[in-house]
């Protein structure tokens, strides 16, 4: 179809849809070959409706990469997306399975970011103590990094709001630490081998030219800092996010617009978000397991045994919390008790 007459019938007044319209119908044009990173989630459906409204010369290769957990809602969604566009999707299978990663580096927990500064904290058998930076630099003189998050030696924004890089950035997190230290392995190298590693050498391979995925900068967390427009270019190549500006009620209105319908996990299990199932990473992943235990209790099972260590000690660290917090209201209403 031509770009004037789908400007012509796009939502009135949405100036970000338009927008995306006029500058994906000009990416597909300049690019011959593209790589579509499809997740079954609600941000790729709109992605894939939007590239698929101007892919007559068949320049997308889209593909699914399969962490080995993924709800059966999310593939059969996949299935699909391939019959409602005619396309096909590839699936991507992890180089290192979720249960296996989790096994030899360790479990995901908090975030990614976090996750990575116990990692390397644990390596060097760090006995989570209170000490100074300068201190504990002496003793432990191979992790400067991940020190400086311990000690919250990142400095804070001009507003004062505590740097994301530092400890602090989670509420009580280091006295829980101390107090809780803990028994598992730490890492989030399943990320990285179940998704990141895997998409990295399928687009070295098969040589794209331009990579699309559908990240949106209102979603935040670490996307907010990683990225600060809809294009940019790297050493792995160009990379552009046609829905980076979305809003969600950007995303709501297209949806209605375009007839964009979404997985079982969104319309029946009622869940917000997909991906990895019961990520320890998703603050609401006692959501997830809810869900899973009465949609697919063998998912269900199988992430209790994979996430076993993470979710009890998250747990642990939000009633920590909870305790925190109460106390520290009920010292500041003059209740001592």
């Amino acid at each position: 179809m031509e770009l004037f007459e789908i400007i012509k019938v796009a939502p009135e007044k949405n100036q970000l849809i338009t927008d995306s319209i006029v500058i994906t119908h000009a990416k597909l044009k300049q690019y011959n070959k593209i790589l579509c990173s499809i997740s079954g989630g609600s941000d790729s459906d709109i992605l894939i409706d939007l590239c698929e409204k101007f892919d007559e010369s068949n320049k997308i290769t889209y593909a699914f990469f399969d962490t080995g957990l993924e709800f059966n809602a999310t593939k059969e969604h996949i299935s699909y997306l391939e019959n409602k566009y005619g396309v096909h999707v590839e699936r991507i299978r992890a180089e290192k399975s979720i249960p296996h990663c989790c096994k030899t580096y360790g479990q995901p927990f908090i975030s990614k970011q976090v996750s990575e500064w116990i990692e390397r904290l644990q390596k060097h058998n760090f006995q989570w103590e209170e000490e100074s930076f300068d201190v504990l630099y002496q003793r432990y003189p191979q992790c400067r990094a991940a020190l400086r998050w311990w000690c919250n030696d990142f400095q804070k924004s001009e507003t004062g709001k505590e740097s994301s890089f530092n400890i602090a950035y989670n509420q009580y997190l280091k006295e829980f630490m101390i107090t809780n230290p803990p028994t598992f392995k730490i890492s989030n190298k399943c990320c990285y081998y179940a998704k990141k590693k895997v998409a990295l050498k399928f687009r070295k391979q098969e040589k794209f030219d331009l990579n699309i995925y559908g990240v949106r900068k209102s979603e935040g967390g670490a996307r907010r800092s990683a990225y600060k427009t809809c294009f940019s270019t790297n050493d792995d190549g160009d990379e552009y996010r046609p829905i980076f500006w979305y809003l969600n009620e950007t995303k709501k209105i297209y949806e209605e617009h375009y007839n964009v319908d979404h997985s079982r996990c969104y319309s029946e299990y009622g869940l917000k978000r997909t991906g990895c199932a019961g990520c320890p990473f998703a603050r609401n992943f006692e959501e997830e397991l809810h869900v899973m235990k009465e949609y697919e209790p063998a998912l269900f099972n199988a992430v209790n045994n994979v996430f076993k260590e993470s979710y009890e000690y998250t747990r642990a660290y939000r009633r920590y919390i909870q305790q925190k917090r109460v106390a520290k209201e009920g010292i500041t209403n003059g209740n001592t008790k």
